[in-house]
């Protein structure tokens, strides 16, 4: 699951979605607000807020890294939030509000920026926090020596200048879209960092943060377990402890669930619709579904031979029905993606089809392509005689990932096309398969930012081991384009800058865009302090609080 509890990281950086109804379980929900299930939800307590307790979550993949310029994967990121604080966040309604600054100004149409920061903030090691752990996480990521993802943002800084020991200074050369998102990035220790080999420090599983937790326990394979930092500058989170159990499939989570032994997860589509209905759970538990700030989607490694040919993509794109999809796979609860941008957004444009099944159409551009079937039933081959036949890899626990390729598979077996489906463990799948450019196709889920800013994913320079864009994309109008759309202000000139790049990424398909799903948390009745907002559930998680703190699930070995 994706929790994202500052919002100030799934609102800035595009990374790696490891659950399948829960992307973007806490992400932003720009048009439209978090509601309760009407039959099951239940109302706030009245009662006064009290310290103490344990939360237990689930996710499906373990943490890569807990240095977050480091880590480019949703579990990676939604531990670090606990831990690390930026100088921005966004607040419930997704505005950006100070957290580490005190103060921030806008100056000269935005090339320039100036920031205070608030006294009294700490590192959980007692070190006080300031500007120059500001300024050291800046050249940290524009050190080309720095193995992240992330550094296009920083990069477009022409000059970073301390001007007091809390204060400091960014100028731009021209308008920067993203320059007030890109300082809600985490704020890393100077004092703990500096001349530090980032790929083998033990600050990558030892974290020293300013955030609202910390990290006290790591087993791996097991589960995670953050204590509240009782010096935290926004005042103590109320919940004591927060257990990550990582529990790599969501049925087990489920039953998990039921049992006792966890207080939040994700659910199912058919969980949500058929398996939590009745005064019991009712009882016991609330249930909500929002707009996921997500989309699924099939990438193919574009260099590939199977995959070069832009009418194979598109062939493969109209051999699939969206809509099929979306009812089996989450009976209905989301909706066919038609690119990038999430449904009712000021990016999304709504004219592209999301759904262009026609089998027909498949065939030609299959035989234009010069693949063709000897006999009426028989395989899909080239001209040299090669069967198309290719592998679809997605991760382990991830039920709806997993029907979609069956679905993807039954289609694409229709027109003669031999597909397997491999699952692997999450932190595998990403490090030896996703960041290496090792797969034919994988299916896979990206968080969807605020801004609709896809540099790091689609431009040409991150086509690179390690980068965002590995599926090995390069457009030289994209680039432009991108290039163009973050140095621009006005809404109303970056529409159809980002309208072309989804016209740009429909007509190319280096992604068969699947859905957008619906986001279906539930919770244990006695966490109190939910309020569901644009933000979604979880943007205030410092202010949730357990009734009855005293009691919770048990760990068990």
């Amino acid at each position: 699951m994706l929790r994202k509890r500052t919002l100030a990281l799934v609102l800035a950086l595009m990374f790696l979605a490891a659950c399948g109804q829960g992307e973007g379980k806490n992400a932003p929900v720009a048009s439209v607000r978090p509601k309760p299930a009407p039959a099951d939800a239940r109302p706030a307590s009245s009662a006064a807020p009290q310290f103490g307790g344990r939360l237990v979550q689930a996710t499906i993949g373990e943490p890569s890294n807990l240095i977050p310029p480091l880590a480019s994967d949703s579990a990676s990121h939604e531990i670090a939030d606990l831990i690390y604080v930026g100088l921005l966040k966004y607040d419930k309604d997704i505005n950006l509000v100070p957290l580490a600054a005190e103060s921030f100004e806008i100056l000269e149409d935005g090339r320039l920026l100036k920031f205070t920061l608030k006294k009294g903030i700490r590192w959980t090691d007692g070190v006080p926090l300031t500007a120059r752990d500001v300024e050291f996480t800046y050249k940290l990521m524009i050190d080309p020596k720095t193995p992240t993802a992330y550094a296009e943002d920083f990069l477009a800084v022409k000059e970073f200048k301390l001007t007091g020991e809390y204060s400091f200074e960014v100028r731009y050369d021209k308008p920067f879209a993203r320059a007030l998102v890109t300082w809600a990035h985490a704020i890393l220790p100077r004092h703990l960092l500096e001349g530090q080999d980032l790929l083998k420090t033990p600050l990558s599983r030892q974290p020293v943060g300013a955030g609202p937790y910390m990290l006290k326990e790591w087993t791996s394979g097991d589960r995670l377990v953050l204590v509240a930092n009782p010096d935290y500058f926004e005042g103590r989170a109320y919940i004591d402890e927060v257990v990550m159990r990582v529990i790599p499939d969501q049925s087990t989570q489920f039953m998990e669930l039921k049992s006792g032994n966890l207080d939040e997860i994700n659910l199912s589509p058919q969980q949500y619709l058929y398996q939590t209905e009745g005064q019991d759970w009712a009882a016991n538990f609330r249930k909500f579904q929002y707009v996921a700030s997500a989309y699924t989607y099939m990438g193919f490694n574009l260099r590939s031979r199977l995959f070069s040919d832009v009418r194979v993509r598109r062939a493969i794109n109209h051999a699939l029905d969206k809509d099929e999809i979306v009812r089996g796979v989450l009976s209905g609860l989301g909706q066919a993606a038609n690119g990038p941008y999430k449904p009712g957004t000021w990016a999304y444009d709504k004219d592209i089809p999301a759904n262009e099944y026609d089998p027909a159409k498949a065939k030609r551009l299959l035989a234009e392509a010069g693949w063709t079937r000897r006999t009426p039933n028989g395989p899909l081959k080239d001209k040299d005689g090669r069967s198309f036949a290719f592998t679809i890899l997605t991760n382990q626990g991830n039920s709806p990932r997993i029907k979609t390729a069956i679905i993807v598979q039954s289609r694409l077996a229709a027109l003669g096309i031999a597909v397997e489906i491999r699952t692997v463990e999450w932190a595998a799948f990403i490090k030896e398969f996703v960041d290496k450019g090792r797969f034919d196709a994988i299916i896979i889920g990206w968080n969807i930012v605020q801004d609709p800013d896809l540099y790091d994913v689609w431009h040409s320079s991150k086509a690179v081991p390690g980068g965002l864009n590995f599926v090995g994309y390069k457009n030289p109008e994209l680039d432009e384009l991108l290039e163009r759309g973050r140095r621009l202000l006005d809404q109303k000139k970056r529409k159809p800058i980002y309208d072309r790049i989804q016209a740009i990424l429909h007509e190319d398909q280096p992604y068969c865009f699947l859905y957008v799903p619906l986001a279906l948390p539930m919770v244990q009745a006695r966490v109190q302090g939910i309020e569901p907002a644009p933000a979604g559930i979880a943007y205030n998680f410092i202010r949730w609080w357990i009734q009855g703190a005293k009691e919770g699930p048990e760990l068990t070995q």
